[in-house]
Parts: structure tokens; C-alpha cells; sequence
């Protein structure tokens, strides 16, 4: 049984089998495979829906943009209006949602169309993950939150390795909308593992549109989100330019940038994992590491880039090093909003997807200024240094005004 501090209503927690767990953790993670897959693979695609909707660079890359915009407004909208609701039930709706948007992308016949859908088909990003990172983590102990959350966000990094170079190759050799018949094919096999193996948890009687928004009001949670903005913008200053920088540095044939793709992928897969373990173990100490480690691994990048084999070896090591940060972070807001914490949750999507675009712009303005593809790294590494310089200051006021936050088992509120 559980208790929730502001209204001493108890609650009781779902006892799973070691089975039943997997189950409804792997169908969390599903969700987060289709949300990988379509917006990193829309990226190497970007020239055939160029090309097929008759669009400019600019305005396809602007496609990229509007999903972004999306997840950053639907996060937070969505998981709290979805307050009322049980947990399971929205998950399963966010997916339907998802489905239905991405297939209009594949209908979209203009540059109009096209946009409005892919910012409709941003807005469920961050909801998702923030409820179902909050699910998983309602599910297991107090010992194993890390764990849960980060099985969740492995979907999304899976995709990298999986349903990224297979959304790509399909997309490139028979159309770039099967990209979007696919993910929606997905989202709907996730709705519906979700709602055959995800247990039903009843809403909290003080579940409310309100309390959601009081995550706002607390500095620890904006001090998490603004450590994710920062710190991981320079993971994606460096992902965005990788294949530029592995072509033009390292000298790779353009062949292998799928392969490069995946190595880093499978970086980002083993990062997840082993953050959720460290983060079981200390939430500010798991991002402190990885900030440091993200900070160091960068700056080795950039120098190990001009030989192709270290190249690759770094690849590996920065996808490993940046995904450290992702469960630790979404523990850390758990625990800065026990009485709110799908808002809280969510919010870290739209983060870091501000993170992406900061880190994006930045890493242009440098190669723009003539210091080379390798230097958007340097960019990363300075970035990483910044937010683990917020995460001190965190962990200091945190000190001197301790957040009160609630046993593992009420952020099934």
C-alpha cells in the first residue's frame, strides 16, 4: 500500500511477476521505439520528402522544426489536461494519437500540409514519455526506478540501432511515406500491448489540471530541466553534424553513415541502461558523471574524428557518454515534483528538444565561421561543462533547502 502525502489516500501498487513486468515495461518501450524511428529517420529522408513535395532545402528542413515546436507545446498541454485521466488510458490515447498524426503525414500532398502535421504529430512526444516513464516507475521498487525508467527510454534509443536504418532503407527504396505507414503501425501495436499488459492503476482523488501545473512553481524542477537543456545540447550539436563530420573528417565513404548511425545507436543503448543503474544508486551523483563523462568525451572526439577508426570508436563512446544523463534526469524530476509528476515528466521532452535545436544552431554558427565540422564537439563538450555547472547549483540549494520529496511510491498520483 502507498500513501500520498497531501491526502493520505492510499493506494495500493501493482504486484507483478519478474514476467508481467517485462511485459508492460517492453510495451512502455515500444511506444518510445516509434517515436525514435520517425523522428530521427524523417532526418535521413529528408531529401526524398524534399523532393517528392516539391519543397526548397529551407522549408523541408522547417519540417524538422515543426515537430520540435510540438513536442515543446504538447508536453506540457497534453500531460496536464490528461491529469484526470488513468495513467494507462492516456498512455494508450497519446498512442492512438500518435498513429492517426503520422498518417496524415503520409497523405500530406504540400509544403502546408505536411508542416501542420508533423507539429500535430510532435505534440504526444513528451506526454508519452513523461507518463509512461512515471508508469514504469509506479510499477517496480523504490531500488529499481532507475531501471525502469531507463528500459522505457531504451526504445527510444533501440530505434537507432533498428528502426532507424530500416525506416530509411525502406523510405529510399519504395517511398518516403512507408516511413510514416510504418510508425503508425507501431503506435497502434503499442496502444494495444499497453492496454493488454500495462496493470489498470485508479486515478488519485487529487488528480487535477491545478496540481499538475504546481510542478511549475518549484526551482528544482526548472534547475533539472535547464541541466537537460544545456548539458544535452551538446550531445545533439554533435549528432547533428555526424555525418558531415564522418565524411568530411574521417573520410568515410557515404555507405557507411548507416553504420556509423547504428554504432551510435548502440552507444546510446548500453548509456541508457547503465545510467538507469547509477541513477538506482544516486540521482545527482548519475548526473554530475555524466555531464563530466559527456563533457570528456567530446573533447576527445574532436581530436580522434581525423582518423577513421578512432572515429568510429568515438562514436560509440559519445552515444554511450550522452545517453548516461536520461534516466537520471527524469528520476530527478520525479523527485522534485512527488506531488506532480507527469507534468514534471514531460517536461523533460521539451527540453531536450530545446537542448537539440540550441545545440543544432550553435554547432552551425561555428562551422559557419570556417572552424570545421570536428568543432561542433568543442561547442558540445563547453555545453556539457555549463549544465553540469547548473547541476552543482542544484545539488547546493538542494542542500540548503531540501526538496521533500515523496517515497518512490507516490509518484503513482
Amino acid at each position: 500500500m502507498t500513501t500520498a502525502p497531501s491526502t493520505g489516500t492510499t493506494l495500493p501498487r501493482p504486484q507483478l511477476s519478474p514476467r508481467a513486468l517485462t511485459l508492460a515495461v517492453v510495451s512502455l518501450a515500444l511506444g518510445g521505439f516509434a517515436i525514435g524511428t520517425v523522428e530521427f529517420a524523417m532526418m535521413g529522408l529528408l531529401k526524398e520528402v524534399e523532393h517528392g513535395l516539391h519543397l526548397s532545402t529551407p522549408e523541408a528542413g522547417t519540417l524538422i522544426s515543426a515537430y520540435a515546436l510540438g513536442v515543446c507545446v504538447g508536453a506540457p498541454l497534453l500531460a496536464a489536461f490528461g491529469a484526470k485521466l488513468p495513467r494507462k488510458h492516456l498512455a494508450i490515447g497519446l498512442m492512438l494519437f500518435y498513429a492517426v498524426a503520422n498518417a496524415s503525414s503520409m497523405l500530406a500532398s504540400g509544403y502546408g500540409a505536411m508542416a501542420l502535421s508533423r507539429f500535430i504529430s510532435g505534440l504526444p512526444h513528451g506526454a508519452y514519455f513523461g507518463i509512461a516513464a512515471v508508469i514504469a516507475s509506479s510499477l517496480v521498487a523504490a531500488t529499481k526506478r532507475g531501471w525502469a525508467i531507463s528500459m522505457v527510454m531504451t526504445g527510444l534509443t533501440v530505434a537507432n540501432v533498428i528502426g532507424v536504418p530500416f525506416a530509411t532503407w525502406l523510405g529510399q527504396n519504395f517511398g518516403w511515406q512507408l516511413l510514416f505507414a510504418l510508425v503508425s503501425a507501431i503506435a497502434l501495436l503499442t496502444a494495444l500491448a499497453i492496454a493488454v499488459f500495462v496493470p489498470y492503476e485508479p486515478v488519485h482523488p487529487g488528480a487535477s489540471i491545478r496540481r499538475e501545473l504546481g510542478a511549475l512553481k518549484r526551482i528544482q524542477v526548472w534547475m533539472a530541466l535547464l541541466t537537460g537543456m544545456i548539458g544535452f545540447g551538446g550531445f545533439f550539436a554533435t549528432y547533428t553534424y555526424i555525418s558531415h563530420t564522418m565524411t568530411e573528417v574521417s573520410h568515410l565513404p557515404q555507405v557507411l553513415i548507416p553504420l556509423v548511425v547504428a554504432i551510435y545507436g548502440l552507444g546510446m543503448v548500453i548509456g541508457t541502461l547503465i545510467g538507469g543503474r547509477l541513477a538506482d544508486k544516486s540521482v545527482m551523483g548519475a548526473i554530475y558523471r555524466a555531464l563530466i563523462l559527456i563533457a570528456i568525451a567530446l573533447a576527445v572526439y574532436f581530436f580522434a574524428v581525423q582518423w577513421a577508426p578512432t572515429a568510429l570508436l568515438m562514436v560509440f563512446i559519445v552515444g554511450g557518454m550522452g545517453s548516461l544523463l536520461t534516466a537520471p534526469l527524469q528520476s530527478r524530476l520525479l523527485d522534485a515534483s512527488p506531488d506532480a509528476p507527469s507534468l514534471a515528466s514531460s517536461l523533460n521532452h521539451a527540453a531536450l528538444n530545446v537542448g537539440n535545436a540550441i545545440g543544432a544552431f550553435l554547432g552551425g554558427v561555428v562551422i559557419a565561421l570556417g572552424f570545421g565540422y570536428a568543432a561542433p564537439a568543442l561547442v558540445g563538450s563547453v555545453l556539457a561543462l555549463m549544465g553540469l555547472a547548473i547541476a552543482f547549483t542544484s545539488g547546493r540549494l538542494e542542500r540548503r533547502f531540501p526538496v521533500h520529496a515523496a517515497p518512490h511510491h507516490d509518484v503513482q498520483h
